[in-house]
């Protein structure tokens, strides 16, 4: 068993407790700038996330962001910066939806297919930019930022009604997906909702997350590449294979991140499918310090910000704008980087400290350390 490190858990804490304080503190001041109450907004939002409706609402956002931020995750990591996971995210969620709207398989066949039609299709185009930078040095962030604009351009042409989009109403679709792919969630009657039922696999990819990353060679060695690459490779450690083999596992998780709303709900894919979910997940990843436990916590803070705040707008007697939570969202990420700077630089200031201390006891007593060894 490890010796608990009180300090280890103090610094992994304080980074996102001190940028929720002043997340919360800046809005506030907004609030107040703007002559407004800056605690009644706070209060309408858990007021709102009481009511049973919006808890399922919150659960089911959650699962779509955790899936997208452990995406982000891997490949920070690795010292990657994944910025394309919304383009694989929403080109991934695309094309499951093509081929689940013309195959049609047993259920127990169709969804495993729909779910490797998701996580393949993320991993090809994250690829893409994987390959980019180990075979001609070219920067991931640079790659990903205009897959993100091709991948739009892609989709936008693929549902085209002389392509494969079906057109309903003024929306284009890519037609209802067959039942078969349709993935069962936890109803919990007719006036709460029901609980997608791929949350479940929000749960086991957060476990293999951790248990890929901390206890195999695997885990090791990307985490090891992504602290120094010269160092991985004096090991042994083929550092450009792991950039492409967390590139291609991170576009995989990108690609299903999407599939919790797609098989448990909408069940197609159409011009309201939520954008922006992977530019989200950066922030929630950022927040939960790339730990599967955190990032939970965080994915549920940005649900709930998203859920609960429709309730701004009916207050009475004084109605408050809803964009006060994506103030605060936008507030977050900005303190969240400020934060576990200091944190860092505080922790390594604390552990400059006690080196010093130790050897300064060392050096008063020489024979302290003679009488250890005999």
């Amino acid at each position: 068993m490890k010796k608990f490190d009180k300090e280890r858990v103090l610094v992994a804490v304080a980074g996102p407790v001190i940028a929720l304080v002043a997340a919360i503190l800046l809005t506030s001041v907004v609030l107040i700038a703007s002559g407004k109450n800056p605690f009644e907004p706070y209060r309408l939002m858990l007021e709102q996330a009481g009511y049973s409706d919006v808890q399922v609402l919150i659960v089911n956002q959650a699962s779509l962001y955790y899936i997208a931020a452990i995406a982000v995750a891997l490949g920070f990591r690795m010292n990657l910066f994944n910025i394309g996971v919304d383009g694989q995210y929403r080109l991934g969620a695309m094309m499951t939806a093509v081929v689940g709207a013309h195959v049609a398989l047993p259920s127990f066949l169709q969804v495993p297919m729909l779910l490797l039609v998701g996580a393949l299709t993320g991993a090809m185009w994250a690829g893409i930019a994987g390959v980019l930078k180990v075979t001609r040095g070219v920067s991931e962030v640079v790659a990903t930022i205009m897959l993100n604009s091709i991948a739009t351009s892609v989709i936008g042409y693929l549902t085209l009604t002389d392509n494969l989009g079906v057109l309903v109403g003024d929306n284009v679709t890519t037609g209802i997906m067959k039942d078969s792919g349709w993935v069962p969630g936890i109803d919990l009657g007719q006036d709460v909702g029901e609980i997608y039922g791929l949350v479940f696999l929000a749960i086991a990819l957060g476990i293999a997350y951790w248990l890929v990353l901390n206890r195999t060679r695997f885990g090791f060695d990307l985490r090891a590449t992504g602290e120094s690459e010269t160092a991985a490779a004096a090991s042994g450690v083929d550092a450009k294979r792991m950039v492409l083999t967390a590139m291609l596992i991170s576009g995989a998780v990108a690609g299903i991140s999407g599939l919790p709303l797609l098989l448990g709900d909408v069940h197609t894919y159409s011009l309201s499918f939520p954008a922006g979910l992977g530019f989200t997940a950066i922030g929630i990843a950022l927040l939960g310090r790339n730990n599967p436990g955190g990032i939970a916590l965080a994915a549920l803070l940005w649900a709930f910000l998203d859920k609960a705040s429709p309730a701004l707008d009916y207050a009475v007697p004084v109605a408050y704008e809803k964009e006060i939570a994506t103030i605060m969202q936008g507030l977050i990420v900005f303190a969240v980087v400020i934060s576990y700077e200091a944190v860092r630089q505080w922790g390594l200031r604390r552990q400059q400290k006690q080196v010093g201390a130790q050897l300064a006891a060392e050096a008063a007593n020489p024979n302290a350390q003679k009488e250890v060894a005999a």
